[in-house]
């Protein structure tokens, strides 16, 4: 459900919730590549979720045995903790970072999270295909490029009617300390 331009005391907040199937095609695809990587801490910084509708993340990852620890800015959110992850550092004890960002904020969110994971930890975010295109943009992925980039051959829907856009998506993967090519897998 689209809820954009939401206030929470004076921040924007673009919240659109994750429809759970891709989350799905793309775990069954990235833990045959990393089958450890949610062994220890897990965090979703902005998992998401209100009265009506489950934090995404939390509740696929749930299927699969892994049980994050759940953040969210918005109050309505059924996360653990209210709290804005770009403003509360965390224990250098997290594996993976998982969720999927608010756009305008997803950069940040990135080097935040490569800061905090452990070594040969994992950052995973979904972003629009897109992320990839930009100037701006081109020093994170030169200092930090991303290990998989798993995109998303049927487009997403992010509203309850099912309508879709016409924006490409990937769950883009970070590994601490990875330094080679991104691969690239069509799922």
């Amino acid at each position: 459900m689209s809820s954009t331009n939401r206030d929470t005391g004076g921040k924007f907040v673009d919240y659109y919730r994750t429809p759970m199937e891709p989350i799905r095609v793309f775990l069954d695809e990235f833990l045959v590549c990393e089958p450890a990587a949610f062994r220890g801490i897990v965090v979703d910084p902005c998992a998401g979720g209100d009265a009506d509708h489950p934090m995404s993340y939390p509740a696929v990852l749930s299927e699969y045995g892994v049980h994050p620890l759940t953040f969210d800015l918005r109050p309505d959110s059924p996360a653990a903790k209210q709290l804005d992850y770009l403003e509360t550092p965390l224990p250098p004890k997290v594996k993976c970072f998982i969720s999927n960002p608010p756009f305008s904020y997803a950069q940040e969110f990135i080097e935040k999270a490569l800061q905090e994971v452990t070594e040969d930890g994992f950052v995973v975010f979904l972003l629009r295909l897109n992320f990839f295109e930009t100037k701006k943009r081109k020093p994170l992925f030169t200092k930090y490029p991303p290990k998989y980039a798993f995109v998303h051959a049927e487009r997403m829907s992010f509203t309850p009617d099912g309508k879709r856009d016409s924006v490409a998506y990937m769950h883009c993967v970070w590994q601490k300390g990875y330094e080679g090519f991104t691969q690239l897998k069509v799922i």
